[in-house]
């Protein structure tokens, strides 16, 4: 079984829309092996974003992901990364489907509604980075 992390973003958050995630992710089979709500501060970030902070337009992902707290949640099932990105769709919002879950709620690339892990490699990574030991749970 595999763990994966799922950041709830600002705008899922603001709008409302986390309890309709929450209950697509459980509907699909996934456990919540944790789950809290969070500021990020920007060590964090710049950590979490490491692969675009030297870009220009990464002040704005910052300023974006600071506008409100967000929510980590591990989840768990076989092959959670691949059915957790199939659900969501597309990063940027615009390419996906109706029915995934950044299809119906997001905006656009930066304003998507979620962050999930994209490799099994990934996830062991920011699972630590989010998640304290014990925070976790079987």
């Amino acid at each position: 079984m595999e763990t994966t992390l799922i950041l709830l973003k600002p705008d899922c958050v603001t709008k409302g829309h986390c309890g309709d995630v929450l209950q697509r992710f459980e509907k699909a089979g996934f456990r919540i092996r944790g789950c809290k709500m969070m500021r990020l501060g920007n060590e964090i970030l710049r950590e979490h974003y490491a692969h675009i902070a030297a870009k220009p337009f990464y002040p704005e992902v910052e300023e974006f992901m600071q506008l409100s707290p967000v929510i980590a949640v591990a989840l768990a099932a076989d092959g959670v990364i691949e059915k957790v990105r199939a659900l969501l769709g597309p990063t940027d919002s615009k390419k996906a489907a109706l029915g995934t879950i950044r299809g119906d709620f997001g905006v656009d690339v930066m304003v998507n509604v979620v962050h999930a892990s994209d490799s099994l490699e990934a996830a062991q990574v920011e699972l630590v980075r989010f998640f304290q030991p014990g925070e976790l749970f079987e």
